[in-house]
């Protein structure tokens, strides 16, 4: 079983277990004053297993499955026995980056709280599009598809956007901290565990694009 579908089974696992059980949600939620003042630091990984609702998982989950089996296989390819552990790194370390600015801002702040692994998809799925720029890529069911580093341009310019404007009641932030996180992570594993230069495919295959 490959380890994007364990994953999701664990994520889900506890997810499901967190609809019906307030207090599993409380423990496992991102609560920036938890941190600050108890130093629960777990938080920041904990939170990823928790959704708010079935919708919101199965569009991570979703998401992540589309990216994930493509992203572990890349890197099994690339960095050979090593590829399983620096995927996993890649996953974990990105869920941890992604909330650094939003803790940075909400340390303090009583009534802020968030969940969801969306800042660690976010990562898998850029760390997808730098590895193979010039895939198609739609949203959901809308069959018209654009070049990833299309899409991935767009996204993060509108994600920076509503970032920005705030009053959403998502974490903008953790998206877009989470997809830097994910092509900056990829890079320095690709010039610290391979010989293939990652960006120099990334820009041959930029290059070579044409409508």
């Amino acid at each position: 079983m490959s380890i994007t579908l364990i994953i999701i089974i664990i994520t889900s696992i506890v997810s499901f277990s967190a609809f019906s059980n307030q207090k599993v949600t409380d423990q496992l939620i991102f609560y920036p004053p938890a941190v600050t003042n108890q130093k629960q630091w777990y938080r920041f990984f904990s939170c990823a297993l928790i959704h708010a609702d079935i919708t919101h998982l199965l569009f991570n989950m979703f998401s992540f499955y589309s990216f994930g089996e493509m992203v572990e296989g890349t890197f099994k390819y690339l960095f050979g026995s090593l590829g399983s552990v620096l995927f996993i790194a890649l996953y974990v370390i990105s869920q941890f980056l992604c909330l650094l600015p939003t803790y940075s801002k909400h340390k303090d702040d009583y009534y802020y709280r968030s969940l969801g692994a969306s800042g660690a998809v976010s990562a898998i799925i850029f760390a997808g599009i730098f590895l193979n720029p010039l895939a198609k890529m739609g949203i959901l069911f809308i069959p018209i598809g654009i070049p990833g580093f299309i899409f991935g341009f767009i996204y993060l310019g509108i994600t920076a956007y509503l970032d920005r404007r705030g009053a959403s009641g998502i974490n903008h932030s953790a998206h877009l901290f989470g997809a830097l996180a994910g092509i900056g992570l990829l890079l320095v594993f690709g010039y610290a565990f391979s010989q293939y230069d990652l960006l120099q495919n990334f820009i041959s295959q930029i290059r070579s694009f044409s409508i």
